[in-house]
């Protein structure tokens, strides 16, 4: 089992970095007048674990309880029906989804099948009328559209369910949204806390850290409470007893990242462009976010770079992470990126060497 899910906290009570805002939610519980809620903030902070805590606080151990649901859903689209294969996480008083996983089928998910879960009042055991807690992920991903539905929702069905949202990035959320939300931003951590937690992990597994080993961990996972403990996992299988001097290895596809920006910057044709396209698709079949390669691929290609085309090159990357989203094939748009740096950078080469 992996660390990051045995130790993460049982309730509110346990010692957590963001202590201050668990015991406000813990508050909000106890006064049994919980609204929706909108957690957003960086990867590996800690909204997923906050989440599970909040649950557990309102339900008990039966949210702990929960089971995996693959569900083909039957939505009519006016002049056809649409089958949406969708994965549930559910428990008796909760269901989490990521209604982003439709693309650009998600406003059906949340006009009919949201809306449908939301109907489902639950009894609870004193025999009074209690609500459901829809938990959506990456509500930042949605459509326009879904999103709009989405407020439909929260406004018509209030007094049966309560809606916790999550995302990295509230920018992307509409105001109508975020206006009915309690808004809570979970900041990443500090690599102070992060060695605390790996400490603690330390202790608890019965492992020896030499001094400063938990601390270069921190260093390298850029504030990624997540990060720094898949790591130190990765790290006790590579070698143990750890060493001060221990290397803390990438990710592979981070590795296979910069591979790629080396490729790029040294030839720019279509043959490249080609095998560049290949690689892509085998990043994207291993499950890795079109945003993340698209992020990671500009960072590596800026370390390369002369500053005179670092801002034309963000530009072009932002415009395409921007059609991205609001596109379907997320393959097409960062191999136009990728040619359109070939083309930027080949003029520069030209222009300064002939």
């Amino acid at each position: 089992m992996l660390w990051v899910d045995k130790y993460r906290p049982k309730t509110l009570d346990n010692i957590t970095a963001h202590q201050h805002i668990a015991q406000n939610l813990k508050k909000l519980v106890t006064e049994q007048d919980c609204p929706h809620l909108l957690f957003y903030g960086p990867p590996g902070s800690g909204k997923k674990t906050l989440i599970m805590a909040l649950l557990r606080q309102m339900f008990g151990p039966t949210a702990e309880k929960v089971k995996v649901e693959n569900k083909t859903w039957k939505v009519d689209a006016g002049s056809r029906t649409l089958d949406i294969e969708l994965t549930t996480l559910s428990s008796t008083n909760h269901v989490e989804l990521n209604p982003s996983d439709a693309g650009f089928q998600d406003r059906y998910i949340v006009q009919e099948i949201i809306k449908e879960m939301a109907k489902n009042r639950p009894i609870d055991t004193k025999g009074k009328k209690g609500f459901k807690v829809l938990v959506l992920n990456e509500v930042d991903k949605l459509s326009r559209e879904a999103q709009h539905s989405l407020r439909r929702t929260m406004e018509k069905y209030s007094a049966y369910c309560r809606l916790i949202l999550c995302c990295n990035s509230s920018s992307k959320v509409t105001e109508a949204i975020r206006s009915r939300c309690l808004n809570v931003r979970i900041n990443a951590p500090t690599e102070e806390e992060i060695v605390k937690v790996l400490e603690l992990i330390g202790k608890k597994e019965g492992l020896q850290l030499p001094s400063g080993f938990a601390a270069l961990i921190a260093e390298k996972s850029n504030r990624s409470l997540r990060r720094a403990i898949l790591s130190f996992e990765t790290c006790r299988v590579q070698q143990y007893p750890f060493t001060s001097k221990q290397v803390i290895s990438s990710m592979d596809w981070e590795e296979y990242v910069a591979e790629l920006a080396s490729d790029i910057m040294k030839e720019q044709s279509p043959k490249r462009l080609f095998q560049v396209r290949g690689k892509l698709y085998e990043l994207l079949v291993n499950c890795i976010p079109p945003e993340i390669i698209l992020k990671r691929l500009l960072y590596e290609l800026l370390k390369k770079l002369d500053a005179e085309l670092k801002h034309e090159v963000c530009h072009w990357a932002a415009y395409y992470e921007h059609r991205m989203r609001l596109g379907q094939k997320a393959i097409f748009h960062i191999e136009a990126f990728v040619a359109k740096f070939m083309s930027i950078y080949k003029s520069f080469l030209i222009a300064t060497f002939g």
